[in-house]
């Protein structure tokens, strides 16, 4: 994996927040998230600190606030989960613009948004300030089992690998008047996410097989974990 492999979160600069060794930014994010999740729902004054200390952040890295929000939508399920709660939760109830709210559910849907929304922010402003070959080079130093780090390598180096051939095989299915977008059609549809497993697992045999022929013995080289 040479160093220019980024991610479709990374966002090139060259801000403090980027230089910063990618091992101090993944234990940052790790004892940030559990500060959060730690952090009593109650102490709202503490939630505000944190806000204000990812926002302080997000500013460093030169991570504008509308391409955080617009990423972290994915957490939107979980929002309309929240919403949910102060209608259906029970125990005591008060009175908030005409609808009858549980305070405990109240309470649920705060924990919720505040601690989910906090902890999807920090894992945007590291996606966004790390390549994924470096988060990997962090771990690797971090003493993450050696078999994990090789194993999240090889998936993103060939993960548009096989997307590439995902699309090449479905080019090949609608030159052959095979579209998929229907019901009665996903049979194809399997047996193409058959095949693709079946030449997936074969290149990664010879991928295998040819590391092997040129020494590797479980550890990827020196040169490959000392870089950057």
């Amino acid at each position: 994996m040479g160093a220019g492999h980024g991610h479709v979160l990374y966002r090139e600069s060259s801000s403090p927040v980027h230089r910063l060794p990618p091992e101090v930014k993944i234990v940052a994010m790790v004892v940030f998230t559990v500060a959060v999740v730690a952090t009593p729902r109650e102490a709202f004054w503490a939630f505000g600190g944190y806000a204000l200390l990812v926002a302080a952040v997000a500013a460093l890295a030169r991570v504008g606030p509308r391409w955080l929000l617009s990423r972290a939508l994915i957490e939107l399920p979980f929002v309309l989960f929240a919403v949910a709660l102060p209608f259906l939760g029970a125990g005591e109830r008060i009175t908030v613009g005409g609808l009858h709210l549980s305070v405990d559910g109240l309470y649920g849907s705060w924990n919720i948004l505040a601690k989910g929304t906090l902890g999807v922010l920090a894992s945007l402003l590291l996606a966004a300030t790390t390549t994924t070959r470096d988060l990997i080079l962090g771990l690797d130093r971090l003493r993450c089992p050696h078999l994990l780090t090789q194993i999240a390598s090889f998936m993103l180096r060939y993960l548009d690998v096989l997307v590439g051939e995902a699309r090449r095989m479905r080019v090949a299915r609608i030159s052959r008047g095979d579209d998929p977008r229907f019901l009665w059609q996903l049979r194809g549809f399997a047996a193409g996410i058959g095949a693709l497993f079946l030449r997936a697992f074969e290149r990664g045999e010879r991928v295998y097989l040819a590391m092997l022929s040129r020494g590797y013995s479980g550890r990827m080289p020196a040169v490959w974990q000392g870089a950057g």
